[in-house]
């Protein structure tokens, strides 16, 4: 029996009764440290946060947005950011938390802070004060955990964020090249809250406060503990009874309603949903549950243990696929997995937030600024987005090198539009230095605001890793009128001159509505528009569940349309990935041709980064995709692993750089293609060398672009998603959004 809705959460967010130390108001800053604690009339905390980044207090910074929750919920939040973690007297300045401290990394996972994808220390940090690096320890949630607990021995210690969120169960670890155990075992904490954890840190702080022991709270969905063992009320079943390592089987259709369907296939459908057991002689035993929804609720799935996935590839790729298909809120079932003697169980996710709910939090009597104690120094982080709005999470797209899934899951959570226009207003008043320009309206993805399945019942069954791959689904409500209304009125507020869109735009979701289209292009582009299409081949775009090129194409048409009626001047920036999983050499060959067709200068490239718990990382480290079934002769595929054919992709990518030449002369010649060297229009890269090697120069400065270059038509530069604002190649240079 399929599910007919999401699941309805106990309580929500604002119906909490208030914690008794609500009498204490509404801090100007959540204290660092005990003088600002005296001067709110506080003699202790009752949780301390402990983050890895510098404290802002806006809500796109975690540790503010789950600090703001808590006061509002009645509770006393101190907040330890960035602390000397050599030692435990920085993790005691704010004494003992009355009820746990809550440990996050931060915005980001440390290692990707604090590593490029070629696995070198990165020399800044742009969520500290200055941007200056070293300011974070690697893996820091796992050191800021064993520091509390020499702190106060006794008190709970709570992991979260996104590191938390995505190394919850055993992972592939891209810095060691090795598997790693759950961080919640390494840190030795007492509870796990992974995903957006509102309503999981809502309600286990109230549970703390009435005197719950913390190792007796196992039913928060979000979570993940360690138990003796499972209850003897559950259901256990073994993944490779859902999804067997072995035979490919027939793909159970997600859309089918149960009901209609006769006792027989009935039962053949809840056998392939949750398995059975093989008997003697290889046959199988099928076990019929005349209740599977009902039972779910009591049913965990057994993933293969720490120990197998850390020697057995396959299985690692095999269990990764498992938890991608219980990610559903509507229909995911626990997970539990050993490592060792200990049990580490995994809660179905966390329920979407309701609009209601999302107003709450982001209504929340935030600063909008850094700590005073960081004086006039700049946090670059801060400085991209103390003019942008939040206006909705979550990401359907499914991309399998993006952490998204993971960890705010694929169902849109959305703000009202009264909401957005009032912070807009509100940072047109309070947040100094404001020009009349929000930076941003957007989110994970720029235009998926208020779009969802059409069908609330299929879309609380769907197992589905992607709606838009390989083509949108024709359950999928495409309609853009709320987003392009809430643009319009944006930008008709007082005081405000304009509205830009820089997160990442979804054009195959965009061409679907032309209306939209016309409203971005006409009035939200400032200059630039970037988008992502990754690549041009159908090999790696397939492992990467992106559209193909022609998706590209026919949005460009669309743009360039309504540019050219606007009269304006404006121009894509398309995003590509070197060395992804399932690129080869002619690949990234066919990229550079396809660049150099359209006009196009990468100033900096950007290479696949192995983010831990990601499906693309799962096909980088086993070699088979769990795109689909897994087993030992399934599908193989190839990474680029070797730091010079990791060199080689990204040299394709900036074909332009004379540096690069003898790299790819090199190359050409061993892939045969040396009709592609020489000073023809349709060849890639000169015969010559030219004398002074670094001869090219960025683009980014200032008249750097040679002559021919400096025309309008074929001239975006483009730029790492991380980088600088990419520059115009002619004339006076314009900055896009950032």
């Amino acid at each position: 029996m399929s599910a007919t809705a999401l699941p309805v959460p106990r309580t929500a967010l604002f119906d909490y009764p208030q914690y008794w130390a609500e009498c204490f108001g509404t801090a100007p800053f959540l204290p660092m440290n005990r003088t600002e604690m005296d001067a709110l009339g506080w003699d202790s905390c009752d949780i301390i946060i402990v983050t890895g980044d510098a404290y802002v207090d806006h809500p796109s910074f975690g540790m503010a947005v789950i600090g703001r929750l808590l006061e509002a919920q009645g509770f006393r939040v101190g907040i330890i950011a960035q602390p000397d973690w050599q030692s435990k007297d920085a993790f005691e300045a704010l004494g003992r938390p009355n009820l746990f401290f809550g440990v996050a990394a931060g915005n980001m996972d440390s290692m990707i802070n604090r590593y490029t994808a070629d696995r070198k220390p990165r020399s800044d940090d742009a969520y500290t004060p200055g941007g200056e690096g070293g300011k974070r320890p690697d893996r820091c949630s796992l050191v800021y955990a064993q520091r509390c607990r020499e702190a106060f021995p006794e008190v709970p210690i709570v992991l979260g964020g996104i590191e938390a969120s995505l190394r919850r169960i055993a992972h592939y670890d891209y810095w060691q090249d090795k598997v790693r155990r759950s961080i919640l075992l390494d840190a030795a904490a007492d509870l796990l809250l992974y995903g957006n954890a509102e309503r999981a840190v809502v309600e286990l702080a109230h549970r703390l406060a009435t005197g719950e022991a913390i190792d007796t709270i196992t039913d928060i969905r979000g979570t993940a503990f360690v138990r003796r063992d499972t209850p003897t009320d559950w259901l256990e079943i073994d993944s490779t009874r859902i999804d067997r390592p072995g035979r490919i089987d027939r793909v159970v259709n997600p859309y089918v309603n149960p009901r209609e369907l006769s006792e027989c296939q009935r039962q053949q459908r809840e056998a392939a949903l949750y398995g059975a057991p093989d008997a003697e002689g290889g046959a199988q035993v099928l076990r019929f549950h005349p209740h599977p929804q009902r039972d779910r609720d009591r049913t965990v799935i057994r993933l293969p243990s720490f120990e197998k996935v850390r020697n057995d590839a396959v299985l690692y790729a095999h269990a990764n696929r498992v938890l991608h298909l219980e990610t559903n809120p509507g229909n995911a079932r626990a997970l539990v997995q050993r490592h060792g003697e200990q049990e580490l169980w995994l809660n179905p996710p966390p329920l979407p937030l309701s609009t209601e709910e999302m107003d709450y939090v982001f209504g929340l009597p935030y600063a909008r600024v850094p700590h005073p104690a960081y004086g006039g120094a700049k946090i670059p982080a801060y400085e991209m987005i103390r003019f942008s709005v939040n206006i909705m999470r979550g990401c359907f797209g499914g991309c399998t090198f993006c952490s998204i899934t993971e960890h705010e899951g694929r169902i849109i959570q959305n703000r009202s539009q009264a909401s957005i226009l009032h912070e807009i207003e509100e940072i047109r008043d309070k947040v100094p230095g404001f020009t009349g320009v929000i930076s941003d309206l957007g989110g994970p993805t720029a235009n998926m605001y208020r779009i969802a399945c059409k069908s609330r019942e299929i879309e609380a069954a769907c197992r589905k890793p992607s709606c838009v791959y390989p083509g949108i689904c024709q359950n999928l409500d495409t309609d853009h009128s709320a987003l392009t209304e809430l643009y319009r009125q944006a930008r008709r507020l007082p005081g405000v001159k304009k509205v830009l869109i820089a997160s990442g735009l979804r054009y195959d979701l965009a061409v679907q509505d032309p209306e939209y289209v016309r409203e971005l292009v006409t009035h939200h582009v400032g200059g630039y528009l970037k988008i992502a299409p990754e690549h041009t081949e159908d090999g790696p775009l397939s492992k990467m569940m992106k559209p193909g090129i022609g998706s590209y194409d026919r949005f460009k048409a669309m743009f360039e349309k309504f540019t050219k009626e606007a009269g304006k001047e404006q121009y894509l920036i398309p995003y590509f990935i070197a060395a992804h999983p399932g690129t080869r050499d002619e690949d990234m060959l066919n990229l550079a041709l396809w660049l150099k067709r359209n006009g196009f200068r990468a100033d900096q490239v950007q290479a696949f980064y192995p983010s831990p718990m990601a499906s693309a990382t799962a096909m980088y480290h086993s070699g088979r995709n769990p795109l689909h079934k897994i087993s030992y002769k399934s599908e193989t595929v190839e990474s680029v692993k070797d730091p010079e054919q990791r060199k080689l992709h990204k040299a394709f990518l900036r074909y332009h750089d004379p540096k690069n030449w003898p790299l790819l002369r090199a190359a050409l010649t061993r892939m045969g293609r040396e009709d592609l060297i020489g000073d023809g229009a349709q060849q890639l890269i000169p015969r010559d060398q030219p004398r002074e090697q670094d001869a090219y120069r960025s683009p980014r400065r200032k008249n750097s672009a040679p002559a021919h270059q400096r025309r309008t038509g074929k001239g975006a530069i483009l730029t790492q998603h991380t980088g600088l604002p990419p520059r115009k190649t002619g004339g006076r240079s314009r900055k896009p959004a950032k």
